[in-house]
């Protein structure tokens, strides 16, 4: 099959080769034809898999008829990141149309987004905080939209987003297609589909395993040497695109020094930072500027670079959900790409999980030469709180008024009696 058999607006053809896109994905053959008709639908698909050119292109050709300069498309998702993919995805897609998008977030002005919605956009691709708060001051208006996207709704549910969505979809009109996107579904995001949806058509393509061009293979490592076999590890493997996993942003601050102490071009990716240092950072990563880099979770999905050759979990996902999105950050569009975990025993009923999800055995593996045993470094020893010690005496300016009148009155009493 091709994507000429889509029957799509004969404009999308451009911007298809300039994607780069010759046979449709699995997911793009089922919900391309789905989403053309009009019905609402809920997506299950893993990560990498083409998911966003299924949503974007029957937008695009709904587009294409109609008029101009009006907000007809609105797509929700979770992060910042995720909604700049999606944007640029779009703009490639539609070259050679006069169809224009932009994205709505927190964390940057909000000048530049006002002002591109003033001069009129086809398509918003929001994160839910900022798009209410300009709906609210009359700056986004969301009366005309006829297509909504919910993507990452999981992900949206994790961060807290649910309410928010909730009241977007109650600012869109009632008559509209809407399209629902989600690795899992917890009961939550299953409600929101019931309320939010009608007569939906459902499809799902195998999100219970990992893809099937990533190769596993667990580390089992006491915890204070992480950082030590991490290092080694990196000797022995092509640093060209390395994304290494941690759980907290403090430890992806700390291990990036560490990674640029050995010599190597690293950055990162957490919450602390900026988004103009968020977007120089995946940029940078994209172009080959830098070999490695560092994140928590929040670029476990919406990280859209399709070289990465490997995934270091340094500290292990707490959901089985979790780690299999992660390492869908490499092996994507068919390329292979290795995963490497490092385990303390902490992680054994997640690895039993995962085994079972992925009906195997995950090989363990060990580099020759590294000391397994070496013991923690001692702790400091704590430092003893010292004792205040008033002072021998205070001089009198600094005495409290009453003090200094008790004084006072003290001194003059004497002075009678003597």
């Amino acid at each position: 099959m091709n994507f000429n058999q889509f029957n799509l607006d004969s404009r999308l053809q451009a911007g298809i080769k300039r994607a780069g896109y010759s046979t449709p994905t699995p997911i793009q053959t089922k919900a391309i034809p789905a989403a053309l008709t009009g019905r609402d639908l809920i997506g299950t698909a893993q990560t990498g898999t083409g998911k966003t050119a299924a949503f974007v292109l029957p937008i695009l050709h709904r587009l294409l008829s109609g008029p101009p300069k009006q907000t007809r498309a609105l797509i929700v998702t979770p992060t910042r990141e995720l909604a700049e993919q999606i944007h640029q995805t779009i703009r490639v897609l539609s070259v050679g149309t006069n169809l224009r998008s932009t994205t709505v977030y927190g964390g940057v002005g909000a000048n530049p987004q006002i002002q591109a919605l003033r001069q009129g956009v086809e398509i918003i691709v929001a994160c839910p905080g900022r798009l209410l708060d300009l709906v609210a001051k009359g700056h986004a208006r969301l009366n005309r939209i006829e297509i909504l996207v919910l993507d990452e709704a999981d992900r949206m549910f994790d961060m807290g987003f649910l309410p928010d969505v909730r009241r977007i979809i109650k600012a869109v009109p009632a008559q509209r297609q809407t399209m629902l996107f989600s690795a899992t579904f917890p009961r939550e995001v299953e409600n929101l589909a019931k309320q939010s949806l009608r007569q939906p058509q459902r499809i799902t393509l195998g999100l219970s395993r990992p893809v099937h061009t990533v190769s596993h293979a667990l580390y089992p490592v006491p915890q204070h040497l992480k950082r030590g076999l991490l290092l080694e590890l990196l000797k022995e493997t092509e640093t060209d695109s390395v994304l290494i996993f941690t759980r907290t942003k403090h430890r992806a601050r700390r291990l990036q020094r560490q990674i640029k102490n050995a010599g190597y071009e690293v950055t990162s990716l957490h919450s602390d930072r900026t988004q103009g240092q968020r977007q120089r950072a995946l940029r940078g990563f994209k172009n080959g500027e830098f070999q490695i880099m560092v994140a928590t979770d929040i670029a476990a999905r919406g990280l859209d670079v399709e070289n990465i050759s490997h995934v270091i979990n340094f500290d292990m996902p707490d959901t089985a959900d979790a780690y299999i999105h992660r390492i869908g950050r490499t092996g994507r569009a068919k390329r292979t790409g290795k995963a490497f975990t490092f385990i303390t025993p902490d992680d054994s009923d997640l690895i039993r999980k995962l085994e079972r999800i992925m009906g195997q055995k995950l090989e363990r593996q060990t580099i020759a030469g590294f000391d397994y045993t070496a013991p923690a470094p001692p702790r400091p020893a704590p430092v003893p709180r010292r004792a205040k010690r008033a002072p021998a005496s205070t001089p009198r300016e600094a005495r409290p008024r009453h003090l200094r009148r008790q004084h006072a009155q003290a001194r003059r009493k004497s002075q009678k009696r003597s």
